[in-house]
């Protein structure tokens, strides 16, 4: 009898899963709801009948697990987690006098003020290295929608850590 940990779906979720609980992470607002959505979505790949095949489309068939499993708790919940707190101690952070470890809190504070929308398109495609082509398979809109995503993600990433005196540069004016 074959240990079914040791066939090659196994072996993949093994070796992917790092990576999908950081996504869960990026789109939940705990860590006892990111660590749930990947064991539902461990779960809901176990007993498929339609899993993917082939191991290279079942990663971002995966990551499009949790993120359908976490929309449908949005959608039971309706509720969202406000990010006052953390809202106020950006605003009232100096952007000069930070030692490495509070430029990661800031970022991360940043990052996690985001909308959930944005946090995803940004984790996608900035911190996991997505392609826009993959990160638009794994939300399930198109690429368009992930370029426009990732472009205001970014911009509004950037004004959160400047305190909203982001001033846009013109085109047609050179910078030295």
């Amino acid at each position: 009898m074959r240990n079914p940990i040791r066939t090659p779906f196994w072996k993949a979720i093994g070796r992917m899963r790092a990576d999908l609980f950081a996504y869960a992470r990026s789109i939940s607002d705990s860590l006892e709801e990111a660590e749930d959505l990947v064991s539902d979505a461990i779960e809901r790949a176990a007993k498929a009948e339609k899993r993917p095949r082939d191991l290279g489309a079942l990663r971002p068939w995966m990551f499009r697990v949790i993120r359908n499993l976490s929309v449908d708790e949005l959608r039971k919940r309706r509720v969202r987690r406000e990010y006052s707190i953390a809202a106020a101690r950006l605003e009232n952070r100096s952007a000069w006098a930070r030692s490495e470890v509070e430029d990661a809190i800031f970022i991360r504070e940043a990052f996690d003020g985001l909308e959930s929308k944005q946090r995803e398109v940004l984790f996608l495609v900035d911190i996991v290295g997505m392609t826009y082509i993959e990160a638009a398979d794994v939300m399930n809109v198109p690429i368009g929608t992930v370029m426009s995503r990732v472009s205001r993600a970014r911009r509004s990433l950037l004004s959160r850590m400047s305190g909203g005196q982001v001033i846009p540069f013109k085109k047609g004016i050179k910078r030295e």
